[in-house]
């Protein structure tokens, strides 16, 4: 197969820029290109360099956009897509009055494969190439999601939920049958393709001990696989858990007392911690990951990325749909900044984007695979117009750095910002399909 050459102006990072004029965390090429064989990366750096390797290639001119790696979204709840938007309620309120509600239709496959394609189209129609999602607790959820993302050849990690307890009885699995989905689910699909498997204990309030016994004995059986749940997201949360749960030290003890921490664990909210929770999470590697929409829209609480960096612990960043009110990681990232400013903290526009690119793929340990545009990475792609909107043009004739761009992409673009995205080489944008 011959080689496909994407023209625009390139951006990738090496590591987390310290400050917008860390100019040696990225690559930025004025006229790049990237070659793209057998849905691998074959080749990036400026244009001339490039053509001069594969100078039969097709070329797809994609000038004066942006070309960045696809970004990755490492929390989200693929049921919650008619969640998004309901009004008025804290978050275990929220649970019961729209989600739990919501999430009872997923026992259809045919409503999980009607979701599943909505689902896919509104992540690849905001950028996210690779998402880390939460299905229902029906195993039929979980099937309908992989068998989207394979449909569609996308890196995507996923789980179906477990929970036997404080949930409608039609949302509730027992600690077996969670072990024998769970199990069945990543015979199935761990591996398979692009998919990866996340085992999924939705939070301990709707677990028993014994059925997270069962997580531990998966994860166990499967350490290549994630584990992902809830932690320290609402303070009502974290008083039902310590009374569910009183043998625990604090809400992380109770995950720590079953084996979950480790470096693929991830943590949704992680808002509240104490000292010795950020201790325990830093010595094992265990990732927070931050929900800049959601926390806001349910009133949670306001992330510390600097404490939490300054303990060592690592960080993700995500949109959380449906708590989360926008698939756009540009809009999460938009939330990200206004949220730490009121921590008196500071993101500036280049980490942001290095956040939802290389930062989340080194979070997920697929850093070899996925956020950068380096040669043997799989080639998913996102093209950026900073000119998508009146508003952003009119913004844009007094932008004079990479810098401020990005941030006038961060601040005022949605999803018509989004010019291209591609997929294991394949452009698959649902309304910029060639």
């Amino acid at each position: 197969m011959s080689a496909t050459l994407l023209r625009g102006r390139t951006l990738s990072f090496r590591d987390m820029p310290g400050s917008h004029d860390d100019h040696a965390s990225y690559l930025y090429e004025e006229d790049g290109a990237v070659a793209i064989k057998d849905g691998i990366i074959a080749a990036s750096g400026s244009y001339d360099e490039v053509r001069a390797q594969f100078a039969d290639a097709e070329v797809v001119d994609h000038r004066p956009h942006l070309v960045l790696p696809g970004f990755i979204d490492t929390h989200l709840h693929f049921p919650q897509a008619q969640v998004i938007g309901s009004f008025g309620t804290k978050l275990l309120d929220w649970l019961n009055t729209y989600t739990f509600v919501e999430e009872q239709k997923f026992a259809d496959p045919e409503h999980c494969e009607r979701m599943a394609t909505h689902f896919f189209d509104n992540l690849l129609r905001n950028g996210t190439t690779t998402a880390v999602a939460y299905c229902s607790v029906h195993k039929a959820s979980a099937e309908a999601f992989f068998s989207e993302a394979e449909r569609r050849k996308l890196r995507m990690i996923g789980g179906k939920v477990m929970m036997d307890r404080n949930a409608p009885d039609a949302l509730c699995d027992t600690p077996q049958s969670a072990y024998d989905d769970s199990k069945d689910l990543i015979e199935r699909w761990h591996g398979k393709g692009r998919a990866l498997y996340a085992i999924s204990p939705r939070f301990a309030i709707t677990s028993t001990p014994t059925q997270l016994e069962m997580a531990q004995a998966l994860t166990a059986e499967y350490p290549e696989c994630y584990m992902q749940t809830h932690l320290s997201e609402n303070q009502a949360e974290i008083d039902l858990t310590l009374d569910l749960y009183q043998s625990a030290r604090d809400y992380l003890d109770v995950y720590e007392m079953y084996g979950l921490l480790g470096d693929k664990s991830l943590f949704g909210h992680c808002l509240h911690l104490g000292g010795r929770e950020r201790a325990a999470m830093a010595e094992t590697g265990s990732v927070a990951v931050f929900c800049p929409t959601s926390n806001l829209f349910l009133g949670s609480g306001l992330f510390d990325e600097d404490g939490l960096r300054g303990h060592g612990v690592r960080t993700a960043i995500a949109t959380d749909i449906g708590g989360g009110t926008s698939y756009s990681m540009l809009k999460t990232l938009d939330e990200a900044y206004k949220v730490l400013q009121l921590k008196n903290q500071v993101l500036n526009p280049l980490k942001s984007f290095c956040m939802m690119t290389l930062g989340n793929a080194r979070a997920l340990q697929l850093e070899d695979k996925i956020g950068t545009l380096e040669a043997g990475s799989e080639a998913d792609l996102v093209v950026l117009d900073s000119h998508a909107t009146p508003a952003m043009a009119l913004r844009m004739e007094t932008v004079r750095s990479l810098a401020e761009e990005l941030f006038v992409l961060q601040t005022m673009a949605d999803d018509r910002a989004i010019a291209g995205v591609y997929t294991a080489g394949r452009a698959c944008h649902p309304e910029l399909r060639s």
